[in-house]
């Protein structure tokens, strides 16, 4: 499973997402999970392209990462038809990534 989520801190999940300054990108089985952290910078592509560019940019980004799930605190409604079109599932989840990696694991284990 490979989840993206937005970061508000080192270690926090939070955060709108169109407009992340940096995302965490969890590669894992559920129990052990790789974690790399990327400065995507969309709050400033967000206010600089049309919607559909700035879209266009991040389902290319989830693509190239193989994200199965985003976890973010707040979605706009075009970005998540397009998250629905990719078959991209999305959880709303905030607080310590630990915990709220736990949360996506359990959640997509009663899937």
């Amino acid at each position: 499973m490979v989840v993206c989520l937005t970061m508000v801190g080192d270690d926090t999940v939070g955060g709108g997402f169109g407009k992340a300054q940096r995302v965490a990108i969890a590669r894992g089985d559920g129990e052990t999970w790789d974690i790399e952290q990327v400065d995507v910078r969309w709050d400033l592509q967000h206010d600089q392209m049309a919607d559909g560019l700035h879209h266009a940019q991040i389902a290319r980004f989830l693509r190239d990462q193989g994200v199965d799930v985003v976890v973010t605190s707040h979605m706009g409604d075009g970005m998540l038809r397009m998250l629905d079109s990719m078959k991209v599932k999305v959880f709303s989840g905030e607080g310590p990534l630990d915990g709220v990696l736990g949360a996506v694991a359990a959640e997509s284990a009663e899937d």
